[in-house]
């Protein structure tokens, strides 16, 4: 299982790129090599940021993409909700339909307990903590 997933990591590299980079805008051709993914996926995945009010979107000569919002209030759980969706770890292991037991199955309610947990810690991670 994996629990981030590629789009997640690149965007993490590209927005610390962002942030050491101290620039008003950063152009994608000037940060996919360092983030390591091509052009058009880093432009995709940081367009579905800017959608997600992570990013703002400049236009014209000089433009690229900006911070929304101050390192501090970007977390990793709104990248991995972004980019991948909700932390699911509670779907049944024993079948892929869900079974008759599913309400009352202790290992559910177990795997929900980590699920819960997980997604506080990945909360609690800003941005700023990973520069």
């Amino acid at each position: 299982m994996t629990l981030l997933n590629r789009d997640v990591d690149y965007a993490v590299r590209a927005l610390v790129y962002m942030v050491k980079a101290n620039k008003p805008t950063v152009s994608v051709t000037g940060m996919h090599g360092a983030v390591g993914v091509t052009r058009p996926f880093l432009r995709k995945i940081l367009q579905k940021l800017r959608k997600a009010g992570v990013l703002q979107a400049v236009k014209g000569k000089g433009g690229g993409f900006a911070l929304a919002r101050r390192p501090e209030t970007i977390t990793l759980r709104q990248l991995t909700d972004t980019l991948q969706g909700p932390l699911k770890l509670n779907d049944c292991f024993f079948r892929k339909k869900l079974c008759h037991a599913h309400a009352s199955c202790p290992l559910r309610h177990r795997v929900a307990a980590l699920e819960k947990r997980l997604t506080a810690d990945i909360e609690a991670i800003t941005l700023r903590d990973l520069l």
